[in-house]
């Protein structure tokens, strides 16, 4: 137990010690003042306070607050006005009740202070008004909306980078906050630094309430980033997938300790290959380097071998993780297999979102020089609203990610000699960026346009387990779900005991990007699951052009106050 979780303990015991004496001498004595939480009913009673913030008192992380309030309130009911008598109050209420109950029994109580006909100071009726703005603020943010930006492409075109969002918490049931002691209004870290805003030493377990609905093919989610468990303190690589970092580090190393091994002089497979047989002992070389030496070599090789000095590893509770967005295409339960970019569940194409986009090589004819194409391309991109961050340059061709009718616009034009989509095969090897990022067949040779099949979990679903199959789950029974996996001799244990089957505990679901040759979703990082789930996107109230991938910062007045697709 941890020390936190001792103070509400002991100041739970206290409650139950004190307020049967000190609500008797209220005039409120009750058999509920003996009842741990119930007591508060007499509490509040006792203090003229509405029966509304009892409900209050039940909402992890508003409780906090809300005990300081009733706690100071009660204090000035026996007239202990001082600002030093609040402040005793309200921070050390393990002495002050213990003090008020047994020692101080000739105080009595004269009730709350009667403010009729009376003026409140200026900084006690802001203060008051500040306090209760951010307790309301907060229930709404952590149970019904919440804003959201569009930080990345990856959901272009349906949505864009600037789009800001209401995300509803009610569609399917809001969580309740697993780290309640936190800053007000801010996710994971402090602005402008990576000093988190909350406390990890007191945590609840996962609770979700009631929603209006459950999770449903197409719809855009916010989620919690299943891999965001562990980041690199960095303010830029936090966000993104650290077992990616981690892997690619690996690599990295593995490439410097042995430079005679190079890709162009051996098959790519066969590098692979030798880098599997040592791959535990590169990742923690990998890990050293991030958590001890502090530096991450492969993210800039400009410099040298010393690398990005970064913060070290940070672990994150799940609930401050950072939040993504992508579009529900696999539920549970569902065979979910990519073949030639077009999604398959259980065998059946299923149709595209309209914002779908893939990279296309555009061909200029060869009368424009290179000067001219790069004109060109700006034109092209103005014209249609293209990301320029996806853009690329090759003698006479350009790489343009788009939907097929924007492609369908950009053939027509008279510069345009030819225009086609970009179709990954399947690869001789992939580096291992594919979920399950490991060396084995068949899993090796997907892409992001050929991937799969691919089975979804579902709460209650018995599988059989495989050699085959077991990287496929292996995150989900160990990590998501709490249980202690090994292999040994070819036998599967699950917490000691060997089995060839397992049944899952909640729902799993598979999330993509609509932008889909530009997006980090399942296709790397797997399957997202229930309790990852914070809502769903429903409202653009506000967007604005990022210069860094529109050359532009201008409001985009035709996106505000339309619901989200």
């Amino acid at each position: 137990m941890h020390l936190p979780e001792i103070f509400l303990l002991l100041l739970i015991v206290v409650y139950c010690i004190t307020l049967p004496s000190l609500l008797k001498r209220a005039g409120h004595s009750s058999v509920l003042s003996y009842i741990p939480i119930l007591q508060f009913i007499p509490f509040l009673k006792a203090i003229k306070r509405p029966w509304y913030w009892f409900l209050l008192l039940l909402i992890p992380g508003v409780n906090l607050l809300m005990i300081v309030i009733i706690n100071v309130e009660l204090a000035i009911g026996f007239n202990k006005r001082s600002t030093l008598q609040q402040w005793i109050f309200g921070a050390l209420p393990w002495y002050a009740f213990v003090d008020l109950a047994f020692k101080d029994k000739s105080a009595g109580f004269v009730g709350p202070r009667d403010w009729t006909g009376k003026k409140k100071s200026f900084g006690r009726e802001w203060g008051e008004a500040i306090l209760f703005a951010v307790i309301a603020a907060s229930v709404i943010r952590s149970f019904f909306l919440e804003a959201f930006t569009i930080p990345t492409p990856s959901m272009e075109r349906s949505m864009l980078v600037g789009d800001y969002l209401f995300v509803s918490k009610f569609s399917y049931g809001a969580k309740l906050p697993q780290t309640p002691v936190s800053i007000p209004f801010v996710h994971n870290a402090i602005p402008g630094s990576m000093i988190n805003s909350y406390v990890d030493w007191f945590s609840l377990p996962y609770y979700r309430l009631p929603g209006f609905g459950d999770v449903e093919r197409f719809d855009p989610v916010v989620f919690n980033f299943p891999h965001g468990d562990t980041i690199v303190v960095d303010p830029y690589y936090a966000g993104h997938d650290y077992y990616g970092l981690l892997r690619n580090e690996a690599q990295y190393i593995f490439q410097k300790e042995n430079p005679g091994i190079m890709r162009s002089d051996t098959s790519l497979t066969n590098w692979i290959h030798l880098f599997s047989e040592k791959e535990s002992i590169y990742l923690a070389k990998a890990r050293e380097n991030f958590d001890v030496k502090k530096i991450c070599q492969h993210c800039n090789n400009s410099k040298g071998s010393g690398g990005l000095p970064v913060g070290g590893l940070r672990a994150r509770p799940a609930d401050k993780k950072e939040n993504y967005i992508k579009r529900c295409i696999g539920m549970p339960g569902d065979l979910l297999e990519v073949k030639d970019r077009q999604v398959y569940i259980n065998g059946v194409a299923i149709e595209n979102p309209e914002g779908l986009q893939y990279e296309y090589i555009v061909n200029i004819t060869s009368s424009y020089s290179n000067e001219q194409v790069k004109s060109a391309v700006m034109k092209i991109a103005e014209t249609h609203e293209l990301n320029y961050q996806e853009m690329g340059f090759r003698e006479g061709s350009l790489f343009m990610t788009m939907t097929e009718k924007i492609a369908e616009d950009v053939a027509k034009l008279s510069y345009v000699d030819s225009i086609y989509v970009v179709n990954t095969p399947s690869l001789e090897n992939n580096f291992l960026q594919y979920f399950p990022n490991i060396n084995m067949e068949p899993y090796n040779h997907w892409s992001v346009d050929n991937y799969g099949p691919v089975h979804i979990p579902a709460a209650g679903e018995t599988v059989q387990l495989t050699d085959l199959n077991l990287p496929m789950y292996l995150r989900a029974i160990r990590v998501y779900e709490g249980n202690a996996v090994e292999v040994k001799d070819g036998k599967i244990f699950i917490n000691g005991t060997e089995t060839n089957t397992y049944t899952f505990k909640q729902n799993y679901y598979w999330m993509m990007g609509d932008n889909r040759h530009h997006s980090a979703d399942s296709r790397i990082w797997g399957y997202v699951p229930e309790d990852h789930v914070v809502g769903k996107a429903v409202f653009t109230w506000f967007s604005k052009e990022d210069p860094n991938y529109r050359n532009s910062s201008k409001i985009r007045w035709n996106r505000m106050f339309r619901l989200v697709d």
